[in-house]
C-alpha cells in the first residue's frame, strides 16, 4: 500500500547546502520508487495555521520509505537538510483504492 514521506517545513537557511541536497536528493529516491507529488509552492492554510512549505513524497510501501529514508545514500546528505531547515518529518501510510471516510470507524 502506498507510504508518504512529509515535511512541514518551518524555515530554511538557503544557501551551498540546500543547494547541494537539492541537487542529490533525487538519485536517493530512485531505488526505492520514491517522487516528489509536493515541493514547497503556495499554500492556503484554510483552517489552523501552517508553515511556508509542504514537501509530499510518494512511495509504493512504508518499507521503501524507511529503506530509503535509512539507506546511506540518504544518510550521507541528510546533514545538509537538517543543519538549514527546521521541518516536522513523518511516514504516513496511504489507504486503499476506494477507501472512504466512515472506513476509519471499523477499526
Amino acid at each position: 500500500m502506498t507510504a508518504y514521506a512529509l515535511a512541514h517545513v518551518h524555515s530554511v537557511e538557503f544557501g551551498p547546502d540546500i543547494v547541494e541536497y537539492l541537487e542529490r536528493v533525487d538519485a536517493t529516491l530512485e531505488p526505492f520508487g520514491g517522487r516528489f507529488l509536493v515541493h514547497g509552492g503556495e499554500v492556503e492554510a484554510v483552517e489552523g495555521s501552517w508553515g511556508p512549505d509542504l514537501i509530499v513524497i510518494e512511495f509504493p510501501d512504508r518499507e521503501a520509505v524507511r529503506a530509503w529514508y535509512d539507506s546511506p545514500a540518504y544518510q550521507e546528505i541528510l546533514a545538509l537538510r537538517t543543519r538549514h531547515m527546521v521541518a516536522d518529518v513523518i511516514i504516513a501510510q496511504g489507504v486503499p483504492a476506494g477507501y472512504r471516510g466512515a472506513d476509519a470507524l471499523k477499526h
